[in-house]
């Protein structure tokens, strides 16, 4: 076993890499349980985000045409959810499973023709002398542009959430929808524009898997990365910033295991694999047991909201 083989600055840097598309799926969950509703189905949209983003940008030419193609295909997975769970007023889990299903389904069908195939390459961002820095240059500033872009969005959302009108209004809808209806905010639109904004954070997340993390096309490449974002939500008790730090410390374990087994330790390899998943099962239920219930969660999540007339 060597340890001393492995670089923190190349480990801080991979963490950074391998959390961007679970924080990018989690940062738009967060915004639609801010509006109350809960949407199982972040799986089903980064694989088809995963999924369109390669074969748009395949076929363009074009790694930025991909990332845009994937966040429409994002919304468009959306969108049906959203037709099912705020105008036919279908329940929320069973429609956020389904759309998963169908997602990884649909995908698997879609890119089957773009097995083996390399997408066009993602540029790193040059920032110049920063990244000539001993240490901090290496782990933070050799990145492309979406990792910047991603810890921006964090940002902006948190604005939005705390200070902007819109953003108010967002999280009175999510708080008591009835009380958001009695005035005069339109709940529903209120609750599809959040859910489109999920989903295309959700297909930018998976665009960034077969774009950039894992160059290529596989059948049920997210393995997971939904889930986990789902999480991250509630490990952040729906606050911006702590779904980041979330993001950050699973995609340190997943970095930790894979350099752990790189430097020949003596644990079986499945042990280390399952390890990012454990750690996130088990953060679940320290959160859901004694203080971890009263976290912050909106009023009305998983609540249908029907119109009084």
């Amino acid at each position: 076993m060597i340890l001393g083989s492995i670089n923190p600055a190349v480990l801080l840097a991979a963490l950074m890499v391998a959390a961007t598309p679970i924080l990018l799926a989690a940062i738009g969950e967060l915004v639609v349980e801010k509006a109350g509703v809960l949407n199982l189905g972040v799986e089903g949209m980064m694989i088809m985000g995963a999924c369109v983003g390669f074969i748009v940008a395949v076929n363009t030419g074009s790694p930025i045409i991909g990332f845009f193609g994937a966040a429409l295909g994002g919304v468009a997975l959306s969108l049906l959810f959203a037709l099912l769970t705020q105008a036919l007023m279908t329940n929320q889990v069973a429609s956020g499973l389904a759309l998963t299903l169908f997602g990884l389904g649909l995908t698997a069908l879609l890119g089957q023709r773009y097995v083996g195939i390399t997408p066009p390459r993602t540029p790193k961002l040059d920032l110049g002398p920063l990244s000539d820095i001993p240490f901090l240059g290496r782990a933070l500033f050799t990145h492309d542009i979406v990792v910047y872009l991603t810890i921006a969005l964090v940002g902006a959302v948190w604005w939005f959430l705390k200070y902007s009108r819109a953003g108010m209004i967002l999280r009175a809808v999510g708080e008591n929808h009835d009380a958001a209806h009695a005035l005069g905010y339109h709940v529903k639109r209120v609750r599809v524009l959040a859910i489109m904004f999920g989903g295309a954070c959700a297909g930018l997340g998976g665009a960034y898997l077969s774009l950039i993390r894992v160059p290529q096309w596989t059948e049920g490449m997210t393995v997971g990365a939904g889930w986990i974002a789902l999480a991250l939500v509630v490990f952040a008790s729906w606050r911006p910033w702590r779904a980041m730090a979330g993001a950050y410390l699973f995609g340190g374990v997943v970095v930790l295991q894979l350099n752990l087994q790189a430097a020949g330790v003596r644990i079986p390899v499945e042990y280390l694999s399952m390890s990012p998943y454990l750690i996130t099962i088990l953060v679940l239920v320290i959160i859901s047991s004694g203080k971890g219930r009263s976290l912050n969660a909106p009023g009305s999540l998983n609540k249908p909201f029907h119109a009084s007339s």
